[in-house]
């Protein structure tokens, strides 16, 4: 049986080609134009997740989720947010009210669909997995961390760094991987750039955490920085 989406948006052209898209992606799609008209088609149906529209007429995508929260029924329910709306201050908003993935339009209907699978497998893999695969399941988890990286560039001038490089034996992969990560790239990125799979990626940033003693891609930036290990 396929999984039951809803997508809750006030733009009709918009609503209908996302919706088109997932069903040819093998997904059951229900549609709102608002949040209401989506609660109201919650209460007759669960979907498995929700995509919903940020700014939309009356009550918000904000509101919404905080509706869908606050009621035990929902409040492990995966939504992602579909947001013209892209600003880091607007995506830790969406993280602190629980969200678990946002993208800002323009999208790749690809890269939605990936991450709608993630979401799925991540809840019914409870308890949530953790190493190598962990990385692909907490996709809310990962954007917050590459949030943060970005952050971190803008501070680089002030990190203060060792006098010389710190002394690690990285591959040329590894090196590779490292400095991609440092530029602020999800995974799907650093595979593309290097032509290979997300899987490879995923086992070259867990030896680089293995390697420097970190343990998420923030942690991983920092040292890289500090160390002179980017480049």
């Amino acid at each position: 049986m396929s999984a039951q989406l809803l997508l809750v948006d006030d733009e009709p052209g918009l609503r209908e080609a996302v919706k088109d898209y997932l069903q040819e992606s093998g997904f059951s799609v229900q549609v709102a134009s608002n949040a209401r008209e989506g609660w109201d088609l919650m209460q007759q149906s669960i979907p498995d997740l929700v995509i919903s529209d940020i700014m939309m007429p009356q009550v918000d995508g904000y509101q919404f989720l905080k509706q869908l929260r606050e009621d035990p029924r929902f409040k492990t329910l995966p939504v992602v947010f579909l947001t013209a709306k892209g600003m880091t201050t607007d995506r830790i908003q969406g993280y602190q009210a629980g969200v678990d993935a946002y993208l800002p339009k323009p999208f790749d209907p690809d890269e939605l669909v990936a991450i709608i699978e993630n979401l799925l497998i991540r809840r019914t893999a409870k308890p949530h997995a953790t190493g190598e695969e962990g990385e692909t399941f907490d996709i809310a988890e990962l954007a917050n961390q590459i949030a943060q990286i970005k952050a971190l560039l803008t501070q680089k001038s002030a990190i203060a760094q060792s006098p010389a490089p710190f002394a690690i034996d990285l591959t040329p992969r590894e090196q590779s991987v490292l400095n991609l990560v440092a530029e602020g790239l999800m995974n799907k990125e650093i595979a593309r750039r290097l032509e290979t799979s997300v899987r490879n990626v995923e086992k070259y940033v867990s030896r680089l955490f293995s390697k420097t003693g970190t343990n998420s891609r923030t942690e991983l930036v920092r040292f890289a920085l500090e160390h002179g290990l980017a480049k």
